[in-house]
């Protein structure tokens, strides 16, 4: 099984998505969207934008 976004709905109605590792370990998660779709485009962001984000490393 390789990675894959999970798309839910939290406790207070917002859509959220998770990327969880083949392993099922959870990567990173979202903010609350009002919207499936606006959730699914935050998705779509950072299938885009990740690939080639650089390390910001402040310590």
């Amino acid at each position: 099984m390789s990675a894959k976004f999970e798309i839910y709905k939290d406790k207070a109605g917002e859509f959220r998505f998770r990327l969880k590792a083949a392993n099922g370990e959870i990567i990173a998660s979202s903010e609350g969207y009002s919207s499936k779709q606006a959730c699914e485009n935050g998705i779509s962001s950072v299938k885009k934008n990740a690939a080639d984000a650089g390390i910001d490393d402040q310590t």
